[in-house]
């Protein structure tokens, strides 16, 4: 959809809204339908020019810095009731009154609205990793977070709740309860329907009386079910959108179930947003070790030059879990292991590792290759693909119960709750080299991990030594996202002693020996991201259509066949179709047979 003329953008200001006059949201960065005082450029351009490149460790120094002589922050009580006055026989409502502040025009603010506020992932990770930020100073120095959701709830409420899943691990050594206390007083509530203008336009009206007269920017993270998504862009973008600032929408995944589905969200969502206001997040891509992929392949001499199929034998990307739904199965079993993990978190990782050297670490340019990669990758069928669902165990005195006996999950579902594949790339790096996923629920660990298993020596001198068993021998690169952060090298070397022994021992970067500093939590650094404007950690609209065109044709015929799913029983290595597809492709899976 075209922009609006910029004569169309100035009459909006001051026009009162009605549906034919409905604005889409500013476009982010640029366009924006204000003046601007020449005063304002450098620290606007300041905050822009933040690229990818720069160290972590300085991205929250530089938040702060660009609001150095900026008044002092301000918080303004707002009630969640705003008073109604009775004028003339009719009700109008009542904002309260504002002390007059003198704030320059160039000062600029962030607010943050969680449309879902009253949700499980709000509470568990939204709100702690906006408070994590916060004691990083990480956040900028005006900032107004705001919750919004159906259920009634007052200001203190929110915040009761919000404290309860707070933690200062960030601030052990100081005054845990002042800053919480502080944060706290940055949070609000304002209860309202997804699909209603009317409650839109007063969150509008509450989130001005807190940004005042400085420049406004607006972060909407939508933590609702995608079947709202749209009914909450469009509500935002017609009556909560930033009038001079840019405005940003988080979108949590699912998206959609297939290429088709897809599709429509995103023609949906482009009715009211531009490609680049539209943050589709994968927490995935903000684990310390995934971002860490590109520094290991891209830094480092000794890999690149072996990052093929000249050295590369397979590489396995591998997911589990210890449990199972435990009464959640009801969004599960709608999309089941692989919409769930596969298709996004591990493809993700995938294309990341698969891809060829970006021209620069611009979002762009790092997302073009992601997207060549993922468009040389074979559409999966039947064929390629192993299913499997989770059934009771009895461990002693324990009975774990199977996917089935979740009251949340539908008498005889086939959906499955693990899955292998074997997915293969035909460009000149990767041809032949096997890339097997597995992913699943009640497994015997859990885990996230990439393996890169390399090629026998050839003509190997010491290969009596090693033993029939040349797999058990071979060099394995073993990068673990979670738990416990590592990435290891498996060689073989001498065992001290006068006879020749080999034995098969790690290189070893374990993360909580060598760096003391705790690793963020992945919505913490995406967070960060959003408010930046960086989107090198988030998903393009044609890198979507990508990855649903590999998934989208193995889906439908599971779907259309009804195809049953091998048991496993819960607490096990998953089911044994698993081990005959690697083996297939003349692979053993590392997680199995090292043990580690």
């Amino acid at each position: 959809m075209a922009a609006f003329s910029s004569a169309h953008r100035r009459s909006h200001a001051t026009t009162p809204y009605s549906p034919s006059s409905r604005p889409r949201l500013s476009p982010s960065d640029g366009g924006h339908h204000r003046r601007v005082a020449l005063s304002s450029i450098p620290s606007r351009l300041a905050l822009r020019a933040q690229s990818s490149s720069r160290l972590r460790g300085s991205r929250c120094a530089n938040a702060v810095r660009l609001h150095e002589g900026a008044g002092a922050a301000t918080i303004i009580p707002v009630e969640n009731k705003l008073p109604l006055k009775k004028s003339e026989g009719s009700l109008s409502l009542t904002l309260p009154k504002v002390e007059n502040i003198n704030i320059g025009e160039n000062e600029s603010t962030v607010s943050i609205t969680v449309v879902g506020a009253s949700g499980d992932l709000a509470k568990r990770k939204i709100f702690p990793a906006l408070f994590a930020l916060f004691c990083e100073d990480c956040l900028p120095k005006h900032f107004t977070i705001y919750g919004y959701a159906r259920s009634k709830m007052t200001d203190a409420e929110l915040r009761n709740m919000i404290s309860k899943s707070l933690t200062c691990r960030t601030h052990k050594r100081e005054n845990c309860e002042e800053k919480m206390d502080q944060f706290l007083k940055r949070c609000f509530y304002h209860s309202g329907h997804y699909d209603c203008l009317e409650n839109f336009a007063e969150l509008d009206k509450k989130l001005k009386l807190h940004e005042g007269r400085r420049i406004s920017n607006r972060l909407f993270y939508l933590s609702i079910p995608p079947n709202i998504f749209v009914d909450a862009v469009r509500c935002s973008s017609s009556l909560a959108a930033s009038r001079n600032g840019w405005t940003r929408v988080i979108v949590e995944k699912p998206f959609g179930r297939d290429s088709e589905s897809s599709a429509a969200l995103t023609k949906a969502l482009k009715q009211y947003l531009e490609e680049n206001q539209i943050f589709r997040i994968d927490h995935y891509l903000g684990k310390e070790l995934v971002e860490n992929l590109s520094v290991l392949r891209f830094s480092n001499l000794i890999f690149e030059p072996l990052w093929s199929r000249n050295y590369i034998r397979n590489v396995q990307l591998i997911f589990s879990e210890d449990f199972g739904t435990e009464g959640r199965g009801g969004y599960f079993d709608s999309y089941g292991i692989i919409r769930d993990i596969m298709q996004n978190h591990l493809l993700q990782i995938l294309a990341l590792f698969a891809m060829e050297t970006p021209v620069s670490l611009d979002a762009e340019d790092i997302r073009n290759e992601k997207v060549k990669v993922l468009r040389c990758m074979k559409p999966l069928h039947l064929d390629d693909v192993v299913i499997g669902q989770y059934t009771s165990h009895n461990d002693r005195s324990t009975t774990y119960p199977a996917y089935t006996d979740d009251k949340t999950v539908p008498n005889g579902s086939l959906t499955p709750t693990f899955a292998a594949a074997a997915i293969f790339i035909n460009n000149a790096r990767w041809e032949g080299v096997p890339f097997l996923m597995k992913a699943g629920k009640a497994l015997q660990d859990r885990r996230a991990e990439i393996r890169v298993q390399f090629r026998h020596v050839p003509g190997n001198l010491y290969s009596q030594k090693l033993g029939t068993d040349l797999d058990q021998a071979t060099n394995e690169l073993v990068i673990r996202v979670q738990p416990d952060e590592a990435i290891y090298l498996m060689i073989n070397n001498k065992v001290p002693g006068l006879e020749m022994k080999l034995d098969h021992s790690n290189l070893n970067l374990h993360y909580a020996a060598r760096y003391s500093k705790e690793i963020p939590d992945a919505y913490e650094r995406l967070l960060l991201d959003a408010i930046e404007g960086e989107r090198r950690l988030f998903i393009r609209s044609d890198e979507l259509d990508a990855a649903w065109a590999i998934f989208t044709p193995v889906l439908k015929e599971i779907d259309e066949k009804n195809i049953v799913p091998e048991s496993y029983p819960y607490g096990s290595r998953g089911p044994a179709g698993a081990h005959r597809l690697a083996a297939r492709h003349n692979v053993k899976w590392g997680d199995l047979s090292t043990g580690q």
